[in-house]
């Protein structure tokens, strides 16, 4: 691989030069000298890469293919020295990392403070918000987002997992008015809805494979899930929450699941950061750590026993 660099940066320095004599006048070299190198790198690849004539050279169409792939290659070796000098390769600094308020305080925060226990040097900045933030002019890290992510250029996605739904209620509320025993009958119910920036969610089921969207006459709106499982409780309605919300209510028997052996909608979870030639290590620990212990979260807090 050594011997396969020689001649490379005098190669570029000759493509990007208007003679073999300017780019030996860059590089504090012969004429001569230039010229031979780019002749031995002629031989060994089996190809010409200059046109020459007594006045200038031009490359080949061969020639501008290796000077391409020659550029990328450097700019690789640069981003990496530009990594050693910053520190990027190091486990220290602030990570600042967007989540959704619940689901980050009850799933994925936990996992991130670990992180930092295990790396002094690493500083956390928490952002608990169910806003789709934009990561770039905000100058986040990385975000979790659960959902369907819209088409994002300039982002990496990486999937972390998926949560499932459940509709509950509780056995007083099921008591006073019925418990469904179909989709149908579930949309009599009244509904505790989540609402978000104005926009209500409408409870999506799947039937006969296909998804379709029920409309239940409203009883609460809140754009927070907690308020919702608390009215719930309360007996007020029926609620579409999160299986890692509402487990301890479901197995304390306060709420009561509906239509658990139908299939339901699920969830995706995923990491989300910037574009980037050269990942931080502080991001890529923090996506290995979320990898590694979310899935086993998610399974602990929606088990039904």
């Amino acid at each position: 691989m050594r011997n396969n660099l020689k001649g490379i940066d005098v190669f570029v320095a000759a493509a990007e030069a208007s003679s073999f004599a300017q780019a030996a006048d860059k590089l504090h070299l012969t004429r001569s000298a230039v010229g031979k190198s780019i002749a031995r790198l002629e031989e060994r690849l089996g190809v010409v890469l200059f046109q020459r004539t007594t006045r200038s050279q031009s490359l080949t169409d061969e020639g501008a293919l290796f000077h391409d792939h020659c550029l990328r290659a450097m700019e690789q070796i640069q981003a990496g020295e530009a990594l050693l000098e910053t520190g990027k390769w190091q486990m220290k600094g602030r990570l600042r990392v967007s989540m959704p308020t619940l689901f980050g305080h009850l799933c994925v925060a936990p996992i991130l403070i670990e992180l930092a226990k295990a790396h002094p040097e690493l500083d956390l900045d928490l952002s608990f918000t169910d806003r789709s933030v934009d990561l770039v002019e905000e100058r986040f890290d990385l975000a979790v987002r659960v959902g369907t992510l819209p088409n994002s250029s300039g982002l990496i996605a990486r999937p972390l997992g998926e949560h499932r739904m459940a509709f509950c209620a509780s056995p007083a509320y099921l008591g006073r008015c019925g418990e469904p025993a179909t989709y149908e009958e579930l949309e009599r119910h009244k509904a505790l809805a989540y609402t978000r920036f104005g926009q209500v969610h409408r409870w999506p089921v799947i039937v006969d494979g296909q998804r379709v969207e029920l409309q239940p006459a409203t009883r609460l709106l809140s754009d927070d899930l907690s308020a919702l499982m608390d009215a719930a409780i309360a007996d007020l309605g029926v609620a579409w929450l999160p299986y890692w919300l509402v487990r301890d209510a479901l197995r304390g028997g306060a709420l009561r699941e509906l239509l658990p052996d139908r299939p339901g909608v699920i969830f995706p979870i995923q990491a989300v950061w910037p574009y980037t030639l050269h990942l931080p290590l502080k991001v890529r620990a923090a996506v290995d750590a979320l990898l590694d212990h979310l899935p086993a979260r998610l399974t602990a807090v929606e088990a039904r026993t």
